[in-house]
């Protein structure tokens, strides 16, 4: 059973969720992104199913992230506390296994005017 969830850059389809991890595929639309976030005990690994996605990515606290495309295939483990945004340079889908902590999501910048903590 499988819930499908509209976000502002996009949607969400949550295909699996236990009390030990959570399986979506995230579909980003071309030129949007979501939030500068990190969390303080998700733990997340994504894969690029289709599409180009920029990928950026810091240690918590000021000082510049690094940039990097991912492509089809490709993937990047995102650890607590690991600053990061997904931004699509073309429509994109994001596989994403995670731990539980659904709620876990720490907003530094959000172009939608969403709170700081969901």
């Amino acid at each position: 059973m499988s819930r499908r969830v509209p976000k502002p850059w996009g949607h969400e389809l949550i295909w699996a969720e236990t009390d030990r991890y959570v399986g979506k595929i995230l579909h980003i639309n071309a030129g949007e992104s979501l939030s500068l976030q990190y969390h303080e005990r998700k733990d997340e690994t994504i894969c690029v199913l289709s599409g180009e996605l920029i990928f950026e990515h810091g240690p918590l606290g000021e000082g510049p992230l690094t940039r990097v495309t991912l492509k089809a295939g490709e993937s990047f483990r995102i650890t607590p506390h690991l600053r990061h945004r997904m931004s699509a340079a073309s429509d994109c889908d994001i596989l994403e296994a995670s731990t539980p902590e659904l709620d876990d999501v720490v907003r530094l910048e959000d172009r939608y005017g969403r709170a700081a903590r969901v």
